[in-house]
């Protein structure tokens, strides 16, 4: 007998499939102010999430909420155009369903973006981060309950949770658009307020490198159930203690609108680079 979140994924995938036969290679969630990065692609089809019955839909300012559809040189990807946070009241179950739900599409990569704040003081705000390894100790984990045996193993390993290869095809779609880009370990805490100075000092007597409210438990979901994961950070500020000024989503946002065209031809060529080793 299936659980309810199986059935809702069922449910959810109906829904899709009676708009669109659209079979994505790869995910790609789009962080704060990267919004405009899904208007760019060849367009299949577009579904809000508040035409999905049983979806959780963002509340987030900067977060559109709809589910992008189309190509890049071919690739066929499914972009989601606005996340779902923890601190939006959601349960962790509601947060990482739009990740199973790709993946029951078909989807078999996860790239992930994010606005963080960066602990690492070699950092500076417009800097991005390649994703090499996270911290998930400070949010609960999303596959708390009972198991989906449909999607994945009870106890899913996260020794690579960031894949090689993929990773690697970033660094060369760095090196090809000539955009530099750090490497680091990123934290997910809860929100919904910006940490506390001792906080960041704990965070980096831990070793992370940046900081946000999302993406980790996308990316344990995601490996949970069978797909590739590899993931960048945009350093919107310092973190907190770290500069004279006060934290603000007004700040995240301007840093992101900043750096966003040149993270979006990041994002593309690393597309085109990741495709070439899924096709």
């Amino acid at each position: 007998m299936k659980n309810k979140m199986q059935s809702r994924l069922d449910n959810c995938l109906m829904q899709i499939r009676q708009k669109t036969e659209f079979i994505p290679k790869i995910a790609l969630v789009l962080g704060s102010g990267l919004g405009g990065f899904a208007d760019s692609i060849e367009i299949e089809t577009t579904i809000n999430y508040n035409e999905i019955e049983g979806f959780p839909v963002s509340t987030v300012e900067g977060h559109t909420g709809r589910f992008v559809l189309g190509y890049i040189n071919d690739i066929p990807l499914i972009i989601m155009q606005g996340r779902v946070h923890y601190y939006e009241g959601y349960t962790m179950e509601d947060v990482v369903l739009p990740i199973r739900l790709m993946r029951l599409m078909g989807a078999e990569v996860l790239f992930v973006t994010n606005a963080s704040g960066g602990i690492n003081e070699k950092f500076s705000a417009g800097d991005f981060m390649l994703i090499d390894d996270h911290i998930s100790l400070f949010v609960p984990s999303p596959l708390i309950g009972p198991n989906l045996d449909e999607l994945g193993t009870r106890f899913p390993d996260m020794t690579q949770a960031y894949d090689t290869e993929l990773k690697q095809a970033i660094l060369s779609a760095s090196k090809q658009m000539n955009q530099e880009i750090k490497r680091g370990i990123y934290v997910q805490l809860t929100g919904h307020s910006y940490e506390s100075p001792a906080e960041i000092r704990l965070l980096k007597a831990l070793g992370a490198d940046a900081v946000g409210m999302s993406t980790v438990c996308e990316v344990i979901t995601a490996r949970h159930c069978g797909m590739r994961v590899c993931g960048i950070s945009c350093v919107s500020n310092a973190a907190a203690g770290l500069s004279d000024s006060l934290l603000s989503h007004d700040e995240v946002q301007l840093a992101m609108n900043t750096s966003g065209e040149r993270l979006q031809r990041l994002l593309c060529q690393a597309i085109v680079n990741i495709g070439e080793i899924i096709e």
